[in-house]
């Protein structure tokens, strides 16, 4: 069952939160050519540890590394490399703050340097596709409103969800109740209720909606090698609707 959370704990989660979102502009400005992943993941260690917290994902499941940094065909969890970006590339920063024993998670997908224009649209529609969701996230509608919603958007744009993969609850633990699909019918699942915590995150693809897991065990890329994209904030419901905790 999902945990509701007290208004001091929504009080720790919120200033992680900014603190998290703060952290990932940072890294997304680091997005640049002759840089690598691991360069990026450094920075973000050192910028979590400054700020009195810890990442979320260094050691979960013994996942080696602070960041999830995913580039162009690469889908979600990969452990960043050596590997430097290059123009045209899209990298996905995927980070989780811990902070006075709370977690907050944030995504976002950018490009290094000029893209053209239906890598662009394809970009816009994923963050479009977690704003439609948020849009609805209130209390009385379900985890069915959020898929729907994002199921449609991204369908309309021809492009494809990933199934396998979901948003969640966050909180006391990194992943928690509910499981937010990206896919579902409005009405549907888990009604959501003032105080609960979820890290809502479509997970989109150009070409086909098939992933498969890479040789290392973590990485999961497109079978068919089409670009992926990520976008995901932690939000708060609230009696009125929602709040964004990982916004500047």
């Amino acid at each position: 069952m999902p945990r509701i959370y007290s208004k001091k704990e929504i009080l720790i989660l919120k200033e992680g939160g900014k603190k998290l979102a703060q952290i990932v502009k940072i890294l997304g400005n680091n997005i640049q050519e002759k840089k690598s992943a691991i360069d990026v993941d450094k920075l973000a260690y050192d910028l979590m540890i400054k700020e009195g917290g810890k990442p979320s994902f260094l050691n979960h499941e013994g996942f080696p590394s602070s960041t999830c940094i995913s580039i162009n065909d690469e889908v979600v969890h990969s452990a960043p490399t050596k590997e430097k970006f290059r123009q045209g590339d899209i990298v996905g920063i995927d980070a989780g703050l811990l902070y006075k024993g709370l977690h907050t998670d944030m995504a976002v997908t950018v490009p290094v340097g000029n893209i053209d224009k239906k890598t662009l649209f394809f970009l816009d529609t994923a963050k479009g596709a977690l704003e439609k969701a948020i849009e609805v996230a209130k209390p009385g509608n379900t985890i069915g409103h959020l898929g729907e919603v994002i199921q449609k958007f991204v369908e309309e744009r021809k492009f494809s969800i990933v199934r396998e993969l979901s948003g969640h609850g966050v909180g006391s633990k990194l992943h928690e109740e509910p499981t937010i699909p990206n896919f579902g019918v409005k009405g549907k699942g888990e009604v959501l209720k003032p105080g609960m915590v979820l890290a809502i995150e479509p997970i989109i693809n150009m070409g086909s909606r098939e992933v498969e897991t890479a040789i290392d065990g973590w990485r999961v890329k497109t079978k068919d090698s089409s670009l992926s994209a990520h976008f995901e904030h932690t939000i708060v419901i609230t009696e009125n609707g929602n709040e964004i905790l990982t916004k500047i």
